[in-house]
């Protein structure tokens, strides 16, 4: 079973995320086009779930697959769309989740939607304070409970997401 928790921020994460960046650029190759850290362990300060969120741009999603048995030898199990279409999710380290892998062809709004929910939070202290005390309150309302863990985030995050996006488009055309 897995265990909720959400940890204060941890400087090792962005290592940890580049050391797996580079790994995943080893096995994609010229597929990739960038590599992006995005979720809770993205935003410096911000209280999150230990788990590296990376999402790699490719040119073509449906070229993914053929590197499932590569992702496999250096830990990842694949999950196909797993819910999301046109995306390839990769996760790391079963009920000890250490990283997870998101990935999306060049053009995708899920792009976009990540980005611009982890540069808002970066942007706006206050937003990302509520988060993470949001975060913690449920971790420990819902220890073993990771269902309930996301459904309790569920509309703060489809809240700010609204705002992240007019946001981002705001200073993308400055």
């Amino acid at each position: 079973m897995r265990k909720v928790e959400v940890s204060s921020y941890n400087e090792n994460w962005i290592q940890m995320f580049t050391e797996e960046a580079e790994k995943l650029n080893l096995i994609f190759g010229n597929e990739i086009i960038d590599i992006y850290h995005i979720g809770s362990t993205s935003v410096p300060g911000l209280k999150a779930k230990p788990i590296i969120d990376i999402m790699p741009v490719v040119k073509d999603i449906n070229k993914v697959n053929k590197y499932n048995l590569e992702m496999q030898e250096i830990g990842y199990e694949p999950k196909g769309e797993y819910g999301i279409v046109n995306r390839r999710y990769f996760r790391k380290g079963g009920d000890n989740r250490s990283h997870h892998v998101h990935i999306y062809q060049i053009g995708s709004y899920e792009i976009r939607r990540h980005l611009a929910f982890r540069d808002y939070l970066k942007s706006h202290p206050d937003e990302m304070k509520n988060y993470g005390e949001l975060k913690e309150k449920l971790a420990q309302q819902f220890p073993n409970d990771i269902e309930s863990y996301i459904k309790g985030k569920d509309y703060f995050v489809k809240d700010k997401e609204l705002k992240a996006l007019e946001w981002y488009e705001e200073i993308q055309n400055k």
